[in-house]
């Protein structure tokens, strides 16, 4: 009997990753030049890996609080408290800033509910929103990739719970100007809609200062992590804040799923949370800068103010024909389609030593004429 009829009706819904596809597509090249993954270059700086190394020596390898340590969270709080003087805000340290996202669209979003995501979008987002029972409403950000009050206000119905706004963003690398968010915050307090901000990037802001619409809006759930500042991707360390009762809902619901963090990493987490990223910050600004000087001629294109990814219009053919030519000439990108219901562009990640960034820009140059 075929094990079809175990397989879960929400599931039917969930797609594989087109990040996979593109893996599976590339297992047989040799040397490539990869600017696929979102993922750092540089290892853990030292004196975090340090405070990881300390808490395994002395024994701290049991659970902790399902809230995550207390000194964890007091410095976090603090930080918080101080941008955003909220009577009522509280913090939580989650599995990833994945894992916060989990958290929060399960205690939030009812079957039918409807969730506000801006296309494009991060790959993961319409995928937790069907875990939850939700459906996605996708309003369009093309060409400029910038917020419009104006689609997001035709997008709102009756049963709209929830707006996700990711800033800076991935796929595009854009970052909002502190005016839209505030129109945007302000829009979901007057229609009671939850506000839901993924600052994961926060740090890798190139060209202006980091807002968030939390500085608009006390109902406002923000979702951060250490995995892209500090290079700790696999460590599994976020966090989220937002008003009370939210978050000891999703701490809740914490204890029967993910139960903590990574105690290990919470550890190490309070040494990262007192490392300075500015000069890992300033080499991904000249990252970009390098990426975007060497392809604007040949392509189009919004220049990422954030995050580290660039998010271009294929020369020519759909997004994914191009990413499979690219494929062909050694080069790992990612189809536009994986975060969008467009197939026009496609992303590619700057997060790369500099001699892989220059490889890539010369095959991308070669391929667009």
């Amino acid at each position: 009997m075929s094990a079809d009829h175990w397989i879960a009706d929400r599931m039917r819904h969930i797609e594989v990753s087109g990040i996979r596809k593109v893996m599976e597509l590339a297992r047989n090249l040799k040397d490539p030049v990869n600017l696929s993954i979102g993922q750092p270059e540089f290892d853990v700086p030292e004196p975090i890996k340090a405070a990881a190394h300390a808490a395994i020596d002395r024994g701290a390898n049991g659970y902790t609080v399902t809230q995550g340590l207390a000194e964890l969270r007091d410095k976090i709080r603090a930080d918080v408290r101080r941008r955003y003087p909220h009577a009522d805000r509280e913090v939580l340290i989650t599995s990833g800033t994945s894992g916060g996202l989990v958290l929060a669209l399960c205690c939030t979003v009812n079957p039918g509910d409807e969730v506000i995501v801006f296309d494009p979008y991060f790959v993961m987002y319409p995928h937790l929103v069907t875990l939850a029972g939700g459906t996605t409403v996708y309003v369009d950000t093309y060409p400029d990739f910038g917020l419009n009050l104006d689609r997001v206000r035709a997008a709102l119905t009756s049963r709209t719970k929830a707006i996700l706004v990711n800033s800076p963003a991935n796929p595009t690398g854009r970052v909002y100007p502190p005016e839209q968010l505030r129109e945007l915050a302000l829009l979901c307090r007057e229609r009671n809609v939850l506000l839901l901000s993924d600052e994961v990037y926060r740090v890798f802001c190139f060209d202006q200062p980091f807002h968030s619409p939390a500085e608009f809006n006390e109902d406002v759930i923000v979702f951060d992590g250490f995995s892209k500042a500090y290079g700790m991707t696999g460590w599994r360390l976020g966090f989220a804040h937002g008003p009370r009762k939210l978050i000891e809902e999703m701490s809740k619901l914490q204890q029967f799923t993910y139960v903590c963090a990574p105690s290990i990493v919470q550890h190490a987490g309070i040494a990262a949370w007192d490392f300075d990223v500015s000069d890992i910050v300033a080499s991904y600004r000249r990252k970009r800068d390098r990426i975007v000087a060497g392809l604007k001629d040949r392509y189009e294109m919004a220049k990422p103010e954030g995050a580290f990814y660039l998010f271009a219009k294929a020369p020519h053919g759909s997004g994914s024909a191009f990413v499979e030519e690219a494929i062909r000439n050694n080069l790992l990108i990612i189809p536009g389609s994986s975060f969008s219901k467009r197939d026009t562009h496609f992303r590619l990640s700057f997060a790369a030593e500099d001699r892989m960034l220059d490889r890539g820009i010369e095959i991308l140059n070669r391929l667009a004429k």
